[in-house]
């Protein structure tokens, strides 16, 4: 299995942002999220993450656009943000999204969570945004405002109602370029049951080659999403893919 990068669109009042720690009000804008999604695409990108930042923060919903962009783009999506109840669920599968991310209702509603999974299966992934503190691996809920519990015995749950997928962030990485929690990936990827997609502090080419290294010993990490260090000017998504494939031709060839 190849590695995967995914270009991020996160949008915050209808238009492109990037946040520092997942914080309201330290968005930097980037413009339409439409022009971003479309760029990622061109530039060979085979999935987009896109996220509803207000949705996220229960401040508002950019559901309508989501679903636009959605609708315009031939590569597969991954749509995140406030989606939380069946209502919101229907909504952006009906986008024809490839899958959707769950975050809150993961951590708050269990019983709804595992329903979700059951009847959709691989089109749903759980977002796992986790602080490390003194008190150990905690997960961030509502928009990363709010404790949803440890890490470790949210993981076992989901794994037991059969979760496809996890995004894996420390929030305390993202939006900062300072190279992603490789060890916190591992960890994660070491005990779960599925695929783990990281997410959060990449900065350089070499942080995604070191993921993609990590990955073609065998962990379970199969991409990685990126957000700032592409709309900043550090590398082209380009070079990003190309950098990953020759990890993956490498590996091919060792095998």
């Amino acid at each position: 299995m190849s590695f995967t990068l995914l270009p991020a669109v996160d949008v915050a009042d209808g238009q492109a942002v990037r946040l520092v720690q997942g914080e309201a009000g330290t968005e930097t804008g980037y413009g339409a999220p439409r022009e971003a999604a479309l760029q990622w695409q061109n530039d060979g990108a085979e999935w987009i993450h896109l996220v509803d930042l207000d949705a996220a923060f229960g401040r508002g919903s950019n559901a309508e656009l989501l679903a636009a962009v959605v609708g315009e783009l031939d590569v597969a999506v991954e749509l995140s943000g406030g989606i939380r109840d069946d209502a919101s669920l229907e909504r952006a599968l009906g986008t024809g999204c490839a899958r959707v991310n769950l975050g809150t209702a993961a951590l708050e509603d269990p019983a709804w969570c595992a329903r979700a999974i059951a009847a959709h299966g691989d089109r749903i992934a759980v977002g796992l945004d986790v602080r490390i503190t003194d008190a150990g691996h905690r997960l961030a809920a509502r928009g990363w405002t709010t404790d949803g519990g440890d890490l470790w015995e949210v993981l076992e749950r989901l794994d037991r109602d059969g979760c496809a997928r996890y995004v894996v962030t420390d929030v305390s990485k993202d939006g900062t370029l300072r190279g992603p929690n490789i060890d916190l990936l591992r960890d994660v990827a070491g005990v779960a049951g599925a695929p783990v997609i990281a997410s959060g502090g990449i900065a350089e080419v070499s942080d995604l080659v070191a993921l993609a290294e990590v990955a073609a010993t065998g962990v379970n990490i199969e991409g990685s999403i990126v957000g700032k260090a592409l709309y900043a000017g550090r590398f082209t998504l380009p070079e990003a893919l190309a950098a990953v494939r020759a990890v993956d031709v490498a590996g091919r060839a060792a095998g």
